[in-house]
């Protein structure tokens, strides 16, 4: 009898294999996994140099301490010492819930320009492939476009593939704040787009500023755009299951949270943000009054209920998006649960007239945009609810307008 086990062939063929799984590895981004034990990333090694710093004499303050203590150590600083912690610990700081917005937005400023002359040396790297100086030659633009004056980054991390946040409008003065929290193919490099600008967060938050200040220019709004989590790449297992949304529920409560003043705040959350959205409900605070989904595969819920939150519930999809023919069940893991425009799921179904496909819920002249806008300002009447949603239209007739009517 032949023992293949012992067979020199298939010894060869186990040697081949393993190499090719290595190789696969490597390639489809293993060999971050492995170095990511050797080398801190950029905000790990600013973090570990704050929490080992002082000022004055004095200790930091622990990273991890509640956003109010932190808000009370900056307060108690001058602008010059403020100013030197973000020179100091750029990435530590703009990243800080806790820090002033205008902190964060300077201390982010100097992190975009110092990653900025990374990435221009890595352009020139005669140790990297031609495609890995053409990826720093991306980044390097990006960073370029995120300098550009007046731009306010609230959040910026330039591992792997980037996380991002920025400000459209005034945080410190908003009486209404809206979140736009994007889904798949999010990273930093598409944050913002030229061609199919109002698919990516930066062209959404501006869109939407726009709308609510053209719906009530007497009601002072903010916009944030909203890239800060691990969006799953393609339509893989990633979009499949919640893991990348419960990874990012923890980034959105805790910046929900941390934002400044008492003014109310909506998420609009598009695609796999919805899911996102879904699973963070529960913890949100009660500053949260709308959450407005557009072309969900689901809100792993069966029912807006289920959701848990004191927040109105809303729900909008194109009848061209293709979406719709994604299974809405959640079987072991994998998809999110029902069909959020559905009359059993129970949310206020909007009419999303004008919209064309799946990224089309941003564009100007829509009325999607349109009743993003009022739900931003707190305009509740005059929203325009689907046609065939009776529902949605009795709960706005005992709505209680904050804003136009």
């Amino acid at each position: 009898m032949t023992s293949f086990d012992t067979s020199p062939q298939l010894s060869v063929w186990r040697a081949v294999l393993a190499l090719a799984v290595v190789f696969v590895m490597l390639a489809t981004g293993g060999w971050t996994a492995l170095n990511s034990h050797r080398t801190a990333t950029p905000l790990q090694a600013s973090r570990s140099a704050w929490q080992h710093g002082s000022l004055a004499g004095h200790r930091l303050p622990d990273l991890n301490s509640a956003p109010s203590r932190l808000a009370r150590f900056f307060a108690t600083l001058d602008a010059q010492q403020r100013s030197r912690l973000a020179h100091r610990y750029p990435l530590a700081v703009g990243n800080m819930n806790g820090a002033p917005a205008t902190l964060r937005y300077q201390a982010n400023h100097i992190a975009l320009d110092q990653q900025r002359k990374v990435e221009r040396t890595r352009m020139h790297d005669s140790r990297l492939s031609t495609l890995g100086q053409r990826d720093a030659g991306r980044r390097m633009h990006r960073y370029e476009a995120l300098l550009h004056k007046g731009r306010k980054i609230l959040a910026f991390d330039p591992t792997g593939s980037g996380r991002v946040a920025e400000v459209i409008g005034s945080l410190d003065k908003a009486e209404r704040i809206s979140v736009v929290v994007p889904g798949v193919d999010t990273d930093l490099l598409n944050f913002q787009r030229t061609n199919k600008q109002y698919s990516a967060p930066v062209g959404m938050a501006r869109s939407l500023y726009a709308a609510e200040h053209a719906a009530d220019p007497g009601t002072r709004t903010a916009v944030i755009a909203w890239a800060d989590y691990t969006a799953p790449s393609g339509l893989g297992m990633d979009a499949a299951t919640a893991m990348r949304a419960e990874e990012g529920a923890v980034r959105l409560n805790a910046l929900v949270r941390a934002l400044p003043g008492s003014a109310s705040v909506a998420l609009y959350c598009h695609s796999y943000g919805s899911v996102l959205c879904g699973v963070v409900a529960h913890r949100l605070p009660s500053r949260v009054t709308d959450i407005a989904v557009a072309g969900s595969p689901g809100m792993r819920a069966e029912k807006a209920t289920d959701l848990h939150t004191s927040a109105r519930v809303w729900a909008m999809r194109d009848a061209d998006d293709w979406i719709q023919d994604v299974p809405y069940l959640e079987v072991g893991g994998l998809g999110h649960g029902a069909d959020p425009v559905s009359k059993g799921f129970g949310a206020r179904i909007l009419s999303a007239k004008d919209s064309k496909g799946h990224t089309g819920y941003f564009e100007p002249g829509t009325e999607s945009l349109r009743n993003f806008a009022e739900i931003g300002i707190g305009a509740y009447r005059a929203v325009h609810c689907a046609r065939d949603d009776d529902a949605c239209r009795t709960g706005l007739s005992g709505t209680a307008s904050a804003g136009r009517a």
